[in-house]
């Protein structure tokens, strides 16, 4: 196994065309929740990737387990929970943006525990991906999360983490220990500037940037959407280009680069790569509808490389 990501998975209801959701006529049906959009991006970017996570033994859970089987990304530790009921949420949009509506509270996901956590799948992965929104859920799958990485980091398994901040899961304060904390455990930090803004209070780029760096990873990339990223790495800062694109839907653009970056970097590719590689992949997302259709695959990837001059520096 190459890569493990613990947390919670979401049935996807999307509003066809720009109206708000007490005006839809008809929705399109997907998949999505940041750890399961990082596994499919990364096994699109070929890496050999694995779940931990619970879902309900309901039809939505059904469909979440088929996406990954068609995917590749192995199940072996997904708990399928009698009874349960699959989180989903609704996406609504206008030409400026998109809402976001969760229906998750008593989902499966959110009674992950420690006891969910396979140490000996850990053991032999390269690398494991925790997010925010993992902790925010609920105080067992905080737990859960937490001993995730001590054992990751037992084993000199790398860690990687978004911190994928949501104002309407937890307070500020909170947020701010726990993402502190877990950048602490981590290796490879991952967070936006927009949530880097928040949790810091700091507006400058850089400034976010030495922040999270100065918690000791030893990694760090800020994403900045249509700016392109920042990369950490050894005391150096390199700035990263946008790949250039027209945005259609912008969901899920932070994960696809997460899981083509931490992929990137399980092969071998320096930190700069690796990092030029997630901004291509996570601009590509951008150009459809929906968290998990647009990801693209590797080949897609490096096409879109070859044919971009911008380079990193």
């Amino acid at each position: 196994m190459d890569i493990l990501a613990i947390g919670e998975p979401l049935l996807e209801f999307s509003v066809t065309g720009e109206q708000p959701l007490d005006a839809a006529e008809a929705f399109a049906v997907g998949c999505g929740g940041d750890t399961s959009n990082f596994l499919v991006s990364a096994s699109r970017c070929g890496a050999a990737t694995g779940y931990i996570t619970r879902v309900g033994d309901d039809h939505f859970g059904t469909a979440l387990v088929r996406l990954w089987q068609t995917e590749g990304v192995r199940t072996d530790h997904v708990i399928r929970e009698p009874g349960g009921r699959t989180g989903i949420y609704f996406i609504s949009r206008d030409a400026a943006h998109s809402s976001f509506t969760y229906y998750r509270a008593g989902s499966p996901a959110s009674r992950l525990s420690p006891a969910d956590v396979p140490e000996a799948a850990l053991a032999t992965a390269k690398a494991l991906h925790v997010s925010g929104i993992t902790q925010a859920i609920s105080s067992s799958a905080c737990d859960a999360a937490f001993h995730a990485m001590q054992l990751a980091r037992r084993h000199s398994t790398l860690v990687s983490y978004d911190p994928n901040y949501r104002p309407a899961l937890w307070p500020l304060d909170r947020a701010r220990a726990i993402v502190a904390r877990s950048v602490e455990l981590c290796d490879v930090a991952l967070p936006n500037l927009e949530e880097g803004r928040a949790l810091t209070e700091m507006d400058e780029p850089e400034a976010i940037l030495t922040w999270f760096a100065a918690l000791g990873p030893r990694t760090v990339v800020l994403k900045m959407g249509g700016r392109g990223a920042l990369l950490w790495d050894g005391g150096r800062i390199t700035e990263v280009p946008p790949h250039p694109v027209v945005p259609v839907d912008s969901t899920g653009a932070g994960d696809a680069f997460d899981g083509a970056f931490v992929t990137r970097l399980i092969q071998g590719a320096p930190p700069a790569d690796a990092a030029r590689y997630a901004a291509v992949a996570g601009a590509l997302t951008t150009q459809g509808h929906g968290a998990v259709h647009p990801i693209p695959r590797d080949t897609e990837v490096r096409s879109a490389l070859q044919k971009d001059p911008i380079q990193i520096h």
